[in-house]
């Protein structure tokens, strides 16, 4: 990789990052964006822009970048009493009217969210046809959901009888079993600009818009909402009500679960 532009505003940055990226840092908020830039450049010895760009042609600093600024947190069944909502609330609803049931989790990171719905549904409803699929920007993460090697601080909101179910122990962490791997299929996706399949009966985007500019909010809420069937549900972060846009055509059935009509 190999950057033949030597920006030196914040702005110059963003427009020789982009082609070379994938990432259009352009819909992210500026401020909370140019701090994660300026704190990366200089805990790695950089304090000016033309030869960081310079050096993130060497892959592994790449790649921490971009880990670093697509946010990847993500644990099992973060957000104990959303997951009971869905368990108790979302999954009977939808249930009611369609089976199998398509999903979608959209900004996996590394796997954890679509493992935690497809082991909800097998769990708590036998019965279920499903098919989950998992899409993030970043094909590191990707990989990393694709082998399904876990940390024991994944599992901090874990019940651990669904650990012991689901799981293999190892030297190497957690290793999640083939009958749960076999439930998701994963895709390397840009929310922002690429097309969405649709018909979807459930989207979960959680914890991923909140630095994308009010502007990339409105357009990829937008995009979701197309993508869902009629009654079908999107589920959003702790920090993500969806204030104002009730023209997009969807209503709150309960906290962060929004039903599109």
């Amino acid at each position: 990789m190999s950057y033949s532009s030597t920006p030196n505003t914040y702005e110059e940055f963003v427009k020789a990052f982009h082609p070379k990226s994938g990432l259009d840092l352009k819909f992210y908020k500026q401020n909370q964006m140019q701090r994660r830039i300026l704190s990366f450049m200089n805990s790695h010895g950089y304090q000016t822009y033309p030869p960081f760009l310079k050096a993130l042609g060497d892959s592994v600093l790449y790649d921490a970048f971009f880990k670093h600024l697509t946010i990847n947190v993500s644990q099992f069944f973060r957000d104990a009493n959303q997951w009971k909502t869905l368990r108790e609330t979302i999954i009977p609803l939808l249930l009611q009217n369609k089976n199998p049931l398509k999903i979608w989790s959209a900004g996996c990171s590394s796997g954890q969210e679509p493992y935690s719905l497809a082991m909800t549904l097998m769990d708590h409803f036998p019965n279920a046809r499903f098919s989950i699929l998992g899409t993030d920007i970043d094909v590191n993460v990707l990989q990393q959901a694709k082998d399904g090697l876990y940390k024991q601080n994944d599992f901090v909101s874990t019940p651990p009888e669904v650990l012991q179910k689901y799981f293999t122990p190892s030297d190497k962490g957690y290793q999640i079993k083939d009958q749960v791997k076999r439930q998701v299929t994963y895709q390397h996706q840009n929310l922002l600009t690429d097309r969405f399949q649709s018909g979807f009966d459930f989207i979960a985007c959680r914890n991923v818009v909140i630095y994308f500019t009010d502007e990339a909010k409105e357009m990829l809420y937008k995009k979701f909402t197309d993508a869902l069937r009629p009654g079908g549900i999107l589920f959003t972060g702790s920090t993500e009500h969806l204030f104002g846009m009730n023209h997009l055509g969807l209503k709150p059935v309960s906290s962060f679960f929004y039903q599109k009509q």
